[in-house]
């Protein structure tokens, strides 16, 4: 296991290192000057190269790389071209409408998937495992921002039940998970058919093993069989799957929270870019890959924990 941990540990650190890397020499390489976007088309050569001489935008690219990645350890994001405020501040007060987002999105996925899933799996070649099998497909290929368009125009528009978009604050944590709903079943919707899809696959695969024929046997009936023995067993991969599920529902909320107007990350991120405000973007991307870095090693060290032939086939 410290062999495997250690493993783990040099990959997440090189992750890191190369996702920091690409980030910084993407945003370098998108085009227009963000001096002379924030002063404007009139703005004289000499002005444009004192406002880039302030924000730091004229030293060396290995420079202005080190300066960046060194303030990110030291918890520096530095500070916005555009609302001249600390980026670390900007993040505080977003990250609470993402990660609450990213949470509300799994639990629905999850709540829908297992059931889905296991009913498919007892079912196998069923009417009813082809119909399911048949709408997870539909739910893998719809984009999720077009169903949130539909979300908004049935449950917006139509009935009214909810709000077409904002957020009510967490003054009113009733109003706020209503403000977060719509946006959330739009998330859900693909993860909970991935994951369906999964969980029956891997539940299938489980009651295929001999252990399972051995349980039938000796006299355990199907229901008993598959709560008992076979879904533990089949768990492993789709714990991984959830694990993975929650980074992406992090980093991948960009469209819907425009779609809703949720002021959260993913916003930011689309705030920072029309405006030009470069340090905005690379600290939150890498924020968000590094949520998703840090996840996916938790995962695979639970799973190791979880599976010892893992731990085994590593020593």
């Amino acid at each position: 296991m410290p062999t495997y941990l250690l493993g783990r540990l040099v990959s997440l650190v090189l992750s890191l290192i190369a996702a920091s890397i690409v980030i910084f020499l993407v945003i370098e390489v998108v085009p227009g000057d963000p001096a002379q976007f924030m002063l404007g088309l009139n703005a004289t050569p000499a002005a444009v190269a004192t406002l880039r001489e302030t924000l730091g935008l004229d030293g060396p690219l290995v420079e202005r790389y080190f300066t960046w990645v060194l303030g990110l350890l030291q918890g520096d994001f530095g500070l916005s071209y555009t609302y001249k405020v600390p980026v670390s501040g900007l993040i505080a007060e977003r990250i609470w409408i993402s990660i609450p987002l990213a949470i509300y999105a799994l639990v629905l996925s999850t709540l829908i998937a297992f059931p889905v899933g296991i009913l498919a799996a007892v079912r196998r070649n069923s009417a009813t495992d082809v119909s399911i099998m048949g709408l997870t497909q539909i739910g893998v290929a719809v984009p999720n921002f077009w169903f949130a368009m539909l979300l908004v125009l049935l449950f917006a528009v139509t009935l009214r039940w909810f709000s077409a978009g904002g957020f009510a604050g967490w003054q009113d944590p009733l109003m706020a998970l209503k403000s977060l709903t719509l946006p959330a079943i739009a998330l859900a919707l693909p993860q909970a058919s991935i994951l369906a899809r999964v969980m029956r696959s891997s539940l299938l695969d489980t009651l295929g093993e001999d252990y399972i024929r051995s349980a039938r046997a000796k006299g355990l009936s199907q229901g008993q069989t598959l709560w008992r023995h076979a879904l533990r067993n089949a768990m492993i991969p789709v714990l991984t799957i959830i694990g993975l599920q929650f980074s992406f529902l992090m980093a991948g909320a960009i469209i819907i929270e425009n779609v809703f107007f949720l002021p959260g990350l993913g916003r930011l991120v689309f705030q920072g870019i029309t405006s030009r405000d470069l340090i905005v973007v690379k600290s939150v991307v890498m924020l968000l890959v590094f949520a998703v870095i840090v996840v996916t090693f938790f995962v695979d060290v639970t799973y190791a924990l979880v599976d010892p032939r893992l731990r085994r086939a590593t020593r």
